[in-house]
């Protein structure tokens, strides 16, 4: 990446997500990797100058919970329950994963979620290495883990293959890439752990001060299971174990109970809601206007392409302001301003990227311009309404991070698309050997 110069991106139709004016028209003055004013100025001297004529300028999309290199096995295993998909199906086929298969995995995610206007995600897999060059090379911002997961009590946990992976990715790549890559740590879920080494990571978590990326209740079944083996639900049972002490992502939080939403009120605990994924698999339908009503931070994921089937957060925001509606039967229990915030600012808190997620002096200059010279976005009388309720991912012209432009006029700058294609497409043929 070459280093930023101070860009003028002028007659912008601008959805600032600042509650205080969150619409506005004007210019947008970036000086280095953060934005220098918004609206007006006359002092600002740019090295290049891109005229939007009009077009809507937002912040970059956050995907709060993927797992990008699932893109490999996208289409693969449908119409499954997420237990017989995810151990019979997902678990074997990973297996046969080597680390330059995350990596040309992870490629194609970074590539699919550029050309749909996403500038940071959160992600959550394993060989992690790979998905580390792979943001690297793509120029987006990351939060990595590794899922950790044992079955059995009587390993030596100091010595436990996936601790030993998720410490050297903490140790390689944390604050990398201009401090674009943070990494976190994660237990996969109570269900892929027993107890005993839950309480080792939650030590291992204290230790290094570091975020947390967890799935907690993404089924009803994963529910009943905790409560009738530990008398816990699994909100009760990750909280005995130590953990939530430093920022945490829970992932899903379909069926938290009461006492469940207090420990994430008190625990200040991030919500990755995936309206997608939830929906294809059966598990349910968050209650994701409850949980913003009781002043929980509430963010959105697409989860992994072998569930979704894809990595369109235009989707999840869309999904996230009408299940919510339908549901409640409440034209007004989530709005587009709240549905787009989810999908902004509120991913930024979780993934604990500062000064981001919000058009502001001083802030990330990480935001996409958004073509409105489309049929389905002709006539639009309010911006935000336009994004939430009518655009579509193919919709995202241009993508900046940090003050560079990663895709312009929908031409990728950072990923050799042809490469990524051949290379992922050898992947997939060994797949549908073993299909």
């Amino acid at each position: 990446m070459g280093s930023a110069i101070n860009t003028l991106i002028q007659n912008a139709q601008i959805i600032t997500m600042d509650e205080k004016n969150p619409i506005l028209k004007g210019d947008i003055g970036i000086k280095g990797n953060v934005i220098e004013f918004v609206g007006k100025s006359n002092s600002f001297t740019p090295d290049r100058v891109k005229n939007v004529n009009g077009n809507i300028v937002m912040p970059g999309l956050i995907n709060a919970h993927t797992h990008s290199p699932m893109t490999l096995l996208r289409c693969y295993a449908d119409d499954l329950s997420l237990r017989d998909w995810l151990f019979d199906k997902i678990f074997p086929a990973e297996e046969t994963l080597t680390e330059q298969d995350v990596y040309w995995g992870s490629m194609l995610g970074c590539w699919e979620m550029i050309a749909s206007g996403t500038t940071a995600f959160a992600d959550m897999y394993f060989s992690n290495s790979g998905t580390a060059r792979a943001v690297m090379e793509s120029g987006q911002r990351a939060n990595i883990c590794r899922a950790l997961q044992c079955f059995d009590d009587c390993a030596d946990f100091e010595k436990d293959s996936r601790m030993r992976q998720a410490l050297d990715l903490y140790s390689e790549f944390n604050n990398a890439a201009q401090g674009k890559i943070i990494i976190d740590m994660s237990a996969h879920a109570v269900y892929t752990n027993t107890k005993k080494y839950l309480k080792f990571i939650a030590q291992t978590v204290e230790k290094l001060n570091c975020g947390v990326h967890l799935h907690i209740s993404e089924t009803r079944g994963e529910n009943v299971d905790c409560v009738k083996k530990y008398k816990m639900t699994p909100t009760e049972l990750f909280e005995s174990c130590g953990f939530f002490n430093t920022r945490t992502i829970a992932a899903h939080s379909v069926y938290l109970t009461d006492d469940d939403i207090s420990i994430y009120k008190n625990k200040k605990i991030h919500i990755a809601s995936n309206p997608t994924s939830n929906l294809k698999l059966a598990s349910g339908i968050a209650p994701i206007g409850k949980y913003l009503n009781e002043g929980i931070n509430v963010a959105l994921g697409t989860d992994g392409a072998a569930s979704n089937n894809n990595l369109n957060m235009f989707e999840e925001i869309h999904l996230a302001a009408l299940l919510q509606k339908g549901v409640n039967e409440n034209p007004t229990e989530v709005s587009a301003f709240e549905a787009l915030k989810m999908g902004t600012v509120n991913g930024a808190n979780a993934l604990g990227i500062k000064n981001c997620g919000i058009l502001r002096r001083g802030w990330c200059a990480d935001l996409i311009i958004i073509d409105t010279d489309k049929p389905h976005l002709t006539p639009y009388y309010n911006a935000m309404s336009a994004i939430v309720y009518s655009a579509q991912a193919a919709d995202v012209d241009s993508v900046m991070v940090a003050g560079e432009f990663l895709m312009e006029n929908r031409e990728l700058k950072t990923i050799d698309t042809e490469r990524v294609k051949f290379e992922t497409k050898k992947i997939a043929d060994r797949f549908a050997s073993f299909i």
